[in-house]
Order: structure tokens, then sequence, then C-alpha cells
């Protein structure tokens, strides 16, 4: 998507991502958007990717404001969104795309309906927003998240599950299990170089705490 010449002003999109996520305790919140905005752009610069910046970045900070697993009424805040956008200057054709984006990004809807992002733009949030959920962030975040929805750290004698319908993804099984549930699949569903790359890295610090990680936990 060719970056266009209207006048956007992106700081009335995070303004309005931070209104929604600020208080967010599921490992969701502004500082996970803002940390997606911050990676799409090392993957831009990285790869020297013609974009529409403007896209990607209301992609990065707006794509959790519209989640069932952050907002209650998901319908009402794709309407908020849409306005947030009109009040940014977004044209038709960015807000188009930018919706396109957080409406196909998350891995269970991959994961279960086959859904893609397809343009440069959309590939370029999708990575960022994977490879938080990777490293010393990923194990943070995923042991918040677990822990805000009341999920065993570990039961030794479950094993990770294959998921087929969105409510068992949701219930997920252990934190520990996530690793092998979603977490470790990331890397081979990167799609840029820089995104391919540092999940590959990220997902080795993460093997390493899960053998120091067993070997605490098995004593």
């Amino acid at each position: 998507m060719k970056e266009e010449n209207n006048v956007t002003d992106l700081s009335k999109v995070i303004a309005y991502a931070e209104s929604i996520l600020g208080n967010d305790y599921t490992g969701h919140g502004f500082d996970h958007v803002k940390r997606v905005a911050g990676l799409s752009q090392a993957i831009i610069d990285a790869d020297e990717l013609a974009v529409d910046r403007f896209v990607v970045q209301a992609a990065a900070y707006l794509h959790d404001t519209v989640d069932d697993k952050v907002v209650a009424d998901v319908t009402a805040a794709y309407a908020e969104v849409r306005v947030c956008l009109t009040a940014a200057g977004a044209s038709e054709a960015q807000t188009k795309e930018i919706f396109s984006i957080i409406e196909n990004l998350s891995f269970s809807k991959e994961l279960l309906q086959g859904a893609q992002v397809v343009s440069v733009e959309g590939r370029v949030v999708r990575d960022a927003d994977r490879l938080d959920a990777l490293g010393a962030i990923g194990i943070l975040r995923t042991s918040y998240f677990g822990g805000s929805h009341q999920h065993p750290i570990h039961v030794s004698d479950l094993a990770p599950k294959t998921f087929q319908n969105h409510e068992d993804y949701r219930k997920g099984t252990t934190v520990i299990n996530h690793f092998y549930e979603k977490l470790f699949l990331l890397p081979e569903k990167m799609t840029t170089d820089y995104g391919k790359k540092e999940a590959q890295r990220r997902v080795v610090f993460m093997k390493d705490f899960l053998e120091e990680f067993y070997a605490e936990w098995d004593v």
C-alpha cells in the first residue's frame, strides 16, 4: 500500500490506545502495543520496506483495542476505532486497510479460521506482534496472562493440546504448555527477514529458560 499524502495525526491514535489499554492487566496493555509499534518500525528499517507508515503504526497501536480478551463489546470497539481514525485524518483506504489488519491479526483466527493478512503492512504488524510474544517479554506476558485467568503454572502429566475451536483456545491449559501450544509455533510463521531472525534468537532464550524451569520444578 503506497503512503498517502493526506495529513494524519498518529498522536490521536496513540492517545486513544492508551485510554483503552492503559489499565489492562492481561499482558495486552499499552506497553505491549507500544513495543509492537517499535518492532514494526525496526522491521521496516531492517528489511527496507516501502509501506504506509501511518497504517502500520496505527494498526500496531490499535490491534488490541478490539480484542475480546480486553474489551467486552467488540462491535462497539470497532465503531470507536473508526471514530478515532477519522479524527486522526485517516483516509477511507487507510481505515479499510487498518481494519483488515486488526481483524485478521490474531494467532487464534489464523489457527482456527484460516485468517490471513495479505498486505506488506499487515505482515509487518503481525510479525511485530508475534515477536512480543517471544523472548523474556514473552515469558513474562504468558505468565501474567495465565495468572490473570487462573491457569496453573505447570501440570507435569498434562500434555500440550492442539486446539480445534476458539472457545478451547481461550480456556488454555497451563502457562508452560502455552509455550508449546502457541509460542514455539510462531517462528516458522514469520514472513519478514527481521522477524524470522529475531524470533529464532528469542526462542533460544525461552528454551534455555525452560531447561532451568524443569530442573527447579522437579526437585
